[in-house]
C-alpha cells in the first residue's frame, strides 16, 4: 500500500509541474460539475465511521477523497468516481510532503504545488514578472483596393449625337483635364449654333439701321439666350467665342475631358459610330490620387475604431512601402455572416503605386489601455469561461489563480483583476494544455506510469520508500 501511494507522489509531482507550466487551472481548481474538497473539519461529518474511527485512533487523516483516474474530481465522503470506481483518500501527510504549501489545500485559492529545482531546471519552466504600463493596441486587417467614389467623373451627352472620331479608345487610357475626348455631330447643336449666329447678325443689322435703343436690347438677349443653350448642352466659352469670332457653324464639336484620371469604364467596345441619346453615360474617368479600401473589423475592435482615424496600408506588391490613409465611415450594419463591420479607408496615393482591386494590409493604431497591469499573451490559459494564471510564489511553489481579462495587443495581455504588479508567473508556453480532454489524456497516462512505477518498486526496502521524498522526486520520462 505504501508503495502504491509513493508512486502516486511521484504522480501528483508530474501533474504538478504540467499544471504549474500550463494547466494547472483545469487541474487544481474546482470545477462546477464537481463536488470541492474541504478542510473544514465540520465537513468531515459526511464520512464513513471507519474513517472517523481511524482518524479518532491518532492515524492518518484523511483530507478528502478523489477519483483514482482523475485527480481533478474530490469529494468530501467516500464514493464513486463518474467512471464507477471506488473514489481513494488522500491524507494530510500526503498533500503536505508531495504537493501541498499552507495547510496542504489543493484546491481553490491560495493553493499550490511545490516541485523541486532541479525539475525546473530540467523542463526549462520560465516565469516572468506582472507589470504595470501603458498597453498600445494595434489592431490589423485586411482591405481590397476600389476607386474612390468622390473622384469618379462621368462623361455624358444633353443631346442626341453620333461619335464621328474617337480619341480615347482603351479602358485604362489615361487623360487630362481639358483632352479632347471624341467629336460627336448633333442636329440639335448644329441648330443651336445657327440660331446663336443669326441672333448676333440680327442685333449688327439693328444697331448698323440705327433702330431704337430697346429693340436692340430685345435682340442682344436673343443672342444671350442661345449662347446659355450652348452653354448647358457643355460647350465650352472658348468654343462658343470661336463660334462667334468664326461666324461659321461646326458639324462636329469636340467633347473635352472633364478630369485628370484613368478610362475605368466605356459604353461600348467600338466608340466611332456609336449614336448617343441624352444621359447616356459614354465614358467613366477616375483619379487614381486617392483611393478607397474596403476592409473589415470584428465587433470586439470597434471601441479602438472610430471616423478620421488615422491608418497604415502596405501592400505585398510593395515591400517596406507604407502608405497613410483615414477612416472615412463605415456601412450602417454589421455583416450577419461575418460578424464584422464594414470600414471604407481614404488612402493617399500621390505616386499612383497603388491600383484598384489589390490587396492591402490596414494597420490602426490607439493609445488604448493607458496605466494596464499586464503579462504576456502565453502566460494565459484559457478553460471554458475562466481564465487562469499559474503564480510562482518563490521555493518551487506555484499557485493557479484566476483573472479577468481586458484588452490584448502585440502579444500582452491587460488583467483587469487577480494580478498584482511585481508578482511572478508562469510563461513556458511547450507546457501549456489548451483543453480538458487533452489534460484528462495527459492524466491517465501519468497515472498509468505511477501505477508501473509502484508495482516495479515493490522490492525495494522501507528505508529507501521512506526517503524518496516527493518535493524532490523526478519522474519517469517515456
Amino acid at each position: 500500500m505504501r508503495n502504491r501511494w509513493n508512486a502516486r507522489s511521484v504522480l501528483f509531482v508530474g501533474v504538478g509541474i504540467v499544471v504549474g507550466a500550463g494547466g494547472a487551472a483545469l487541474l487544481l481548481s474546482p470545477r462546477s460539475d464537481t463536488p470541492v474538497a474541504t478542510h473544514d473539519p465540520a465537513a468531515m461529518s459526511g464520512m464513513g465511521e471507519d474513517s472517523r474511527a481511524e482518524q479518532g485512533a491518532g492515524e492518518r487523516r484523511i483530507l478528502y477523497w478523489r477519483a483514482p483516474m482523475d485527480p481533478a474530481y474530490t469529494s468530501d465522503q467516500p464514493g464513486k468516481s463518474p467512471m464507477g470506481m471506488d473514489l481513494v483518500p488522500v491524507y494530510e501527510d500526503e498533500v503536505g510532503a508531495d504537493v501541498g504549501v499552507g495547510g496542504g489545500q489543493v484546491a481553490g485559492q491560495g493553493a499550490g504545488i511545490r516541485v523541486s529545482q532541479a525539475f525546473l531546471q530540467n523542463f526549462a519552466v520560465r516565469t516572468a514578472e506582472v507589470r504595470r504600463g501603458a498597453l498600445p493596441v494595434s489592431i490589423r486587417t485586411v482591405g481590397i483596393l476600389a476607386h474612390n467614389e468622390e473622384r469618379v467623373v462621368s462623361v455624358q451627352t444633353k443631346y442626341e449625337g453620333w461619335i464621328e472620331q474617337a480619341s480615347v479608345n482603351n479602358v485604362g487610357e489615361t487623360v487630362a483635364r481639358g483632352d479632347v475626348l471624341f467629336e460627336i455631330y448633333s442636329p440639335q447643336l448644329v441648330t443651336t449654333q445657327r440660331e446663336f449666329l443669326g441672333a448676333m447678325d440680327y442685333v449688327r443689322r439693328l444697331r448698323e439701321g440705327g433702330a431704337y435703343a430697346e429693340a436692340v436690347e430685345r435682340a442682344e438677349s436673343l443672342v444671350d439666350a442661345a449662347r446659355e443653350r450652348l452653354l448647358y448642352w457643355d460647350m465650352t466659352p472658348e468654343q462658343i467665342d470661336a463660334l462667334a469670332g468664326s461666324q461659321t457653324v461646326a458639324r462636329t464639336v469636340p467633347v473635352f475631358s472633364p478630369a485628370t484620371g484613368f478610362i475605368v469604364e466605356k459604353l461600348s467596345d467600338s466608340m466611332e459610330g456609336m449614336k448617343l441619346d441624352p444621359g447616356m453615360t459614354v465614358l467613366k474617368i477616375a483619379d487614381h490620387s486617392t483611393l478607397w479600401a474596403e476592409t473589415e473589423f470584428y465587433e470586439d475592435d470597434l471601441r479602438h475604431v472610430h471616423q478620421g482615424q488615422a491608418v497604415t496600408v502596405e501592400a505585398d506588391a510593395f515591400p517596406g512601402e507604407e502608405w497613410s490613409g483615414r477612416i472615412l465611415f463605415f456601412r450602417p450594419a454589421v455583416n450577419p455572416q461575418t460578424r464584422t463591420l464594414t470600414a471604407f479607408v481614404e488612402v493617399a496615393n500621390p505616386d499612383l503605386l497603388l491600383r484598384p482591386m489589390m490587396y492591402v494590409n490596414v494597420t490602426v493604431r490607439t493609445s488604448g489601455a493607458l496605466d494596464a497591469v499586464m503579462v504576456p499573451t502565453e502566460a494565459i490559459l484559457h478553460s471554458g469561461a475562466r481564465a487562469v494564471v499559474i503564480v510562482a510564489r518563490g521555493g518551487g511553489v506555484f499557485e493557479p489563480r484566476e483573472v479577468v481579462l481586458g484588452t490584448e495587443s502585440e502579444e500582452m495581455q491587460e488583467v483587469a483583476s487577480g494580478l498584482a504588479e511585481n508578482e511572478s508567473i508562469v510563461v513556458s508556453s511547450q507546457f501549456l494544455i489548451d483543453s480538458d480532454a487533452n489534460l484528462r489524456s495527459a492524466i491517465s497516462q501519468l497515472m498509468s506510469s505511477a501505477e508501473d512505477a509502484g508495482r516495479m518498486s515493490g522490492h525495494e526496502s522501507a528505508n529507501a520508500r521512506d526517503s524518496a521524498g516527493a518535493a524532490d522526486t523526478m519522474p519517469h520520462r517515456h
